[in-house]
């Protein structure tokens, strides 16, 4: 820059980065930057100067460069790719470092030696598009290049580029293993057609590859996909059967050939590496539609008890995939436009406004659970969900206009759910929490809770609820264990707050009041305006005579509920699980 004005040219950017990068170091981490550093310093760099460009830096599993001319940045491309694929050649698949190219032309900022601005991000976000092993260009920098290079780029049409507002069209060109330019895609014959997507989120877990180099520990790459297979006791998630699925063992796949030919929009893979004692697994899902990846993690642990490991393995993994593949159903549901909307949606976009938790948001989550009903009257979930929302108006927040309605209704939408779907551990689950808030029948709330966890064991919402309902029939030490369980099983779930609330109310009654207050200010970060994180707090300040910050929290509930009272709140029903907290609210003197 020279004083305030801005450096700017036109300049074709091409940025490279490693397909697959995160499982490749997750292998071998030291021989995969090695490699790499290799490829960058002994092609890529060279090839970028020989076609008169120029590197601009190396942006850890790749490359950014600026080119005068977008004919010299493909041609350099090609090369590259070219190249890859020669050295490729004799590299197990497994181990294959390949690029993904894309390639831009537009208007740059330079600012010391390094380059910004729109141009840059277009260039990046092709490259995410791109194959592994191919270029796609932007129509701009294809409409330079027509006529003047010997390769015909494939049309991708309109592409929708993360953080880029407007549709880009978008082209292709794959290399294929001899480094020639691939024939035009087809899909093979037996999957010319594809099968229809699910209404519902779909995955399918292929075979885990075994990299111990030991056919004795086969079994246990193939046991990992067996245990992760229990993503399908959640009834919202549609999972391919193992024996379809292992059609596709010791078979290099395009993944999203695999959602083509099995009908998913998910694929989960990965890999088993035993050595001396120890065993690390990697995993990834991706989406098979876009190609892009949703998430990636790497787990090692001791190999003393094969049986534990996989266990403990399955909790990490499926709580992980979990709630990723929750919210991005969400984040989808929420661009839908409104007259394409299903039952499903519905029910996505009424979660998104229920984890708000405010005013607004629990009276648009019962609408949209509403209008989920009137289209598929048999949506057990939505219909407990909106019994919850009530149950939330009138017990949490202080929302309710007409408490004694939202009472009726949240029991009523409880017996509805249970009637349409007793099957369901969600919904049992949502249940339990109703009745166990409303109605007080402990043994049976307990009985619900119990089946919810047994029928699917890694489920957030059913310990959650378990919690809830033994903190509530006076068992506080199995509700801290139900509610620890919860969090292990979705470590940044929405609800959070809800969990260390209970577990705060649960500390208090056995006494333990500095780890109550832990656990309140914990919820109380995850969500300010949650009025119980305020009295869990102002009851466990008083217990200790900090008088002060006891009146502080106190006020603080106030600020977010001005209509609480202890009796309002607290005194609807048997209350000796709340024996000590309710002595602490009025030492803390909020209102009777």
């Amino acid at each position: 820059m020279t004083g305030n004005r801005v450096e700017r040219r036109l300049a074709a950017i091409l940025a490279a980065d490693v397909a697959g990068y995160s499982r490749l170091t997750g292998l071998d981490e030291e021989g995969t930057h090695v490699r790499l550093r290799e490829r960058l310093r002994g092609l890529a760099d060279p090839k970028i100067s020989e076609h008169r460009g120029k590197v601009v830096k190396h942006t850890g599993d790749g490359v950014l460069a600026e080119f005068g001319s977008v004919v010299d940045a493909v041609r350099c491309a090609i090369e590259v790719q070219r190249g890859m694929a020669e050295q490729n050649a004799t590299m197990p698949q497994v181990k294959r470092i390949e690029f993904r190219i894309g390639i831009h032309i537009g208007d740059i900022i330079v600012d010391d030696n390094d380059i910004f601005g729109d141009g840059v991000n277009i260039a990046a976000r092709l490259e995410g598009i791109a194959e592994p092993g191919g270029v796609c260009l932007s129509d701009d920098a294809q409409r330079q290049v027509r006529g003047k290079v010997d390769f015909a780029f494939e049309d991708m049409g309109p592409q929708n580029l993360k953080n880029i507002v407007e549709p880009m069209r978008a082209w292709r060109l794959r290399v294929n293993a001899s480094g020639s330019p691939a024939a035009p895609i087809e899909p093979p014959v037996e999957s010319t057609q594809a099968l229809p997507l699910p209404d519902k989120p779909s995955v399918a877990v292929l075979p885990f590859q075994n990299m111990s180099g030991d056919p004795e520990q086969e079994y246990f790459a193939d046991g990992m996909v067996e245990e992760t297979t229990a993503l399908s006791r959640f009834k919202w998630l549609f999972v391919i059967a193992r024996n379809s699925s292992f059609t596709f063992k010791g078979k290099a796949v395009d993944v999203k050939e695999v959602g083509r030919r099995l009908g998913v929009r998910y694929v989960l893979e990965g890999s088993v590496r035993k050595a001396t004692g120890r065993v690390r697994i990697t995993g990834q899902l991706i989406d098979a539609v876009t190609g892009a990846h949703i998430w990636a993690d790497r787990f090692e642990r001791d190999m003393a008890d094969v049986f534990a490991l996989q266990d403990e393995v399955t909790v990490a993994v499926v709580s992980a995939i979990q709630p990723k593949l929750f919210q991005t159903e969400i984040a989808m549901a929420t661009r839908r436009r409104p007259e394409n909307l299903t039952a499903y949606d519905l029910f996505l976009r009424a979660m998104q406004q229920f984890y708000l938790s405010t005013r607004e948001g629990l009276a648009e989550a019962i609408r949209l659970a509403h209008r989920a009903l009137e289209l598929d009257p048999q949506f057990g979930l939505v219909t407990a969900l909106a019994g919850v929302c009530h149950m939330q108006r009138v017990l949490f927040y202080g929302y309710a206009v007409d408490p004694q309605f939202d009472r009726r209704e949240a029991v009523r939408l409880l017996r509805l759910a249970l009637s349409i779907d007793d099957g369901d551990p969600d919904t049992i689950a949502m249940a339990a929490i109703i009745s166990a808030f409303m109605v007080g029948d402990c043994e049976r709330e307990i009985e619900m809770a119990n089946r919810a966890v047994a029928l699917n064991p890694n489920s957030f919402l059913a310990w959650s609820s378990r919690g809830h309902v033994f903190r509530i029939a006076g068992l506080p030490e199995e509700a801290i264990r139900s509610f620890e369980r919860a969090i292990r099983t979705s470590p940044v779930d929405p609800r959070l707050h809800l969990m260390f609330v209970g577990m705060g109310m649960a500390f208090i009654e056995l006494r333990r009041f500095d780890e109550a207050i832990v656990a309140g200010k914990k919820a109380q970060r995850q969500n300010p305006s949650f009025p119980p994180a305020s009295f869990c707090l102002a009851s466990a300040f008083a217990h200790l005579g900090r008088d002060g910050e006891a009146r502080e929290a106190a006020a603080r509930l106030l600020e977010t509920d001005p209509a609480f009272t202890i009796s309002a709140r607290m005194g609807r029903r048997g209350q000796s699980h709340l024996k000590l907290l309710i002595e602490g609210l009025r030492k803390a003197g909020l209102p009777e």
